[in-house]
C-alpha cells in the first residue's frame, strides 16, 4: 500500500480523499492555488505545495507544477478526483512515465472511453445496448447524412465525438435544418475540443438519466454497485441525485449491472466508472463512460456501505477486488443536493465570505463540505460548496429526513441553492419518482420562481 498520496484536486473532493487516505492510514500531499491557501483540506494535510495562481490554466491544469510537487514530497500515487485533468489520458500518461501511479485506469482505456465514437463501438461489441444512431462519425457527404437521419428517424441529436459536460450537442426536428446543424456543430466541436467529428444519434424524447457504479482491478475482476438515477438536471448538469433509481425493477438492475461489469473485463478497465445511460420505456441506451469518481458517489457508498475512494486507492495498489458481486446488498434509499454558490433559480453564481454557516445532522444525514464559518468562495471554480446527503429505510424517510436538513442548514454572506432543493422536496412528481431529465427545465420555464 502507497505511504503517501497526491491529491491534484481542490474543494469537497480534496477533503473526502483526504479522509479516506486518514482512515487508511495514508500521508496525504494537498496542492493548492493561492486563491485556496486557505481551504480546510490544505490546513489538515500532511504537506501541502502551492502550484500557481488562482486561474485553472495555471495551477489545477498545470501538469509540470503538479508532477514537480510529487516529487517534491516523495509522493508515490496521484489522486486526481473529478474534473480539472482527471480524465485527460495525456495526464495519466506524464504520471506513470514520472515514476508515480495514477489512481485511475490505464491512459488507453482514458482516450477509448472519452472519444464517444470509440466508446460506443467498444460498448456495442460487449453487448452494452446503444441509442440508435450513425455507425460511427458521420461522413462528409451530405446525401450519406440525409440518408444515416432518415434512417434513424427524427427528430436526432447531432454530438461532438470529444464533448462533454453538456456542450457540442444539437437536436434536429426536421430534414430542412439537418446539414446547417451538423455544420455549427462540427465548428463548435473544433473550437471547444480541437476534435471536429460527430456522430449522430436518435433523441429519446422523455429519458430518464441513470448510470451504473462499477469497479474493477487489474486481474481482471469487475462488479456493479447498482444505479443512480441523476435526471434532475439544468442544462446537462446534474442538481440532484439518488439511488436506487426510483420505479427500477431489480432484476433489469442486475441484467444492465453484469453487463457493464462484463465490458469492463472486455476492455481490461481499472479503478472505478460509471457506465451512463439514458432509459425509457423500459430500456437502457448507452451514452458515455465516466472514467474517474464521480461527484454523486456517496448515494452509493450510503446504500452499499462500500468506500468507493478507498477501493480507488487499493485497486491502483495492485490489490485484488475485496467485493464479489454477491457481497453487494441494497440497503434503503440515498438522495445527495448539490449546494451551489448561486441564486437558486438564475443560478448566477455567488462568490464571496461565508459570514455563517451551521451544518446539518441527526439520523442518516451526511455532509461533504470543505467550507466553514469566514471561508471565502472563490470566483474561479465550480460554484459546488459541498453536498447535502439524506440516507432511510425507504425513499420516503430519505425524502423527510433530506426536507429536515435543508431547513436546518444555514449559509449567509453568499446566495445558495437550498430553496430549489425545498421546492423539489416537496414536488408532487419527484415525490412520486421517474421524472424525465427534461423535468427541472421545464418546471423552471414556469413563470412562478423569481
Amino acid at each position: 500500500m502507497f505511504e503517501k498520496i497526491l491529491i491534484a484536486n481542490r474543494g469537497e473532493i480534496a477533503l473526502r480523499i483526504q479522509r479516506a487516505c486518514r482512515e487508511m492510514g495514508i500521508k496525504t500531499v494537498a496542492v493548492h492555488s493561492e486563491a485556496d491557501a486557505d481551504a480546510k483540506y490544505v490546513k489538515l494535510a500532511d504537506e501541502s505545495v502551492c502550484i500557481g495562481p488562482a486561474a485553472s490554466a495555471l495551477s489545477y491544469l498545470n501538469v509540470p507544477a503538479i508532477i514537480s510537487a510529487a516529487e517534491l514530497t516523495d509522493a508515490e500515487a496521484i489522486h486526481p478526483g473529478y474534473g480539472f485533468l482527471s480524465e485527460n489520458a495525456d495526464f495519466a500518461e506524464r504520471i506513470e512515465s514520472s515514476g508515480f501511479v495514477f489512481i485511475g485506469p490505464r491512459a488507453e482505456t482514458i482516450r477509448l472511453m472519452g472519444d464517444k465514437v470509440s466508446a460506443k463501438d467498444a460498448m456495442k461489441a460487449s453487448g452494452v445496448p446503444c441509442v440508435p444512431g450513425s455507425d460511427g462519425a458521420l461522413p462528409d457527404d451530405p446525401e450519406e447524412i440525409r440518408r444515416i437521419a432518415k434512417s434513424v428517424g427524427y427528430p436526432i441529436i447531432i454530438k461532438a465525438a470529444g464533448g462533454g459536460g453538456g456542450r457540442g450537442m444539437r437536436v434536429v426536428h426536421t430534414e430542412g435544418a439537418l446539414l446547417n446543424a451538423v455544420a455549427m456543430t462540427q465548428a463548435e466541436a473544433q473550437s471547444a475540443f480541437g476534435n471536429p467529428v460527430v456522430y449522430m444519434e436518435r433523441y429519446l424524447q422523455k429519458p430518464r438519466h441513470i448510470e451504473i457504479q462499477i469497479l474493477a482491478d487489474e486481474h481482471g475482476n469487475a462488479i456493479h454497485l447498482g444505479e443512480r438515477d441523476c435526471s434532475m438536471q439544468r442544462r446537462h448538469q446534474k442538481i440532484l441525485e439518488e439511488a436506487p433509481a426510483p420505479g427500477l425493477d431489480s432484476k433489469l438492475r442486475d441484467k444492465i449491472g453484469e453487463r457493464c461489469a462484463a465490458a469492463c473485463r472486455k476492455i481490461g478497465y481499472r479503478g472505478a466508472g460509471t457506465f451512463e445511460f439514458l432509459y425509457e420505456d423500459g430500456e437502457f441506451f448507452f451514452i458515455e463512460m465516466n472514467t474517474r469518481v464521480q461527484v454523486e458517489h456517496p448515494v452509493t457508498e450510503l446504500i452499499t456501505g462500500v468506500d468507493i475512494v478507498q477501493e480507488q486507492i487499493h485497486i491502483a495498489a495492485g490489490e485484488p477486488l475485496r467485493y464479489k458481486q454477491k457481497d453487494i446488498v441494497f440497503r434503503g434509499h440515498a438522495l445527495e443536493c448539490r449546494i451551489n454558490a448561486e441564486h437558486p433559480y438564475t443560478f448566477v453564481p455567488s462568490p464571496g465570505r461565508i459570514t455563517a454557516y451551521h451544518a446539518p445532522g441527526g439520523p442518516g444525514i451526511r455532509v461533504d463540505s470543505h467550507v466553514y464559518q469566514n471561508y471565502f468562495v472563490p470566483p474561479h471554480y465550480d460554484s459546488m460548496i459541498g453536498k447535502l446527503l439524506a440516507h432511510g429505510a425507504t425513499r420516503e424517510q430519505a425524502i423527510a429526513r433530506m426536507r429536515t436538513a435543508l431547513m436546518e442548514t444555514i449559509i449567509e454572506g453568499v446566495n445558495v441553492n437550498i430553496p430549489l432543493h425545498q421546492d423539489l422536496m416537496e414536488d408532487t412528481n419527484f415525490i412520486q419518482g421517474g421524472t424525465s431529465i427534461h423535468y427541472l427545465e421545464q418546471k423552471l420555464a414556469k413563470p412562478t420562481h423569481s
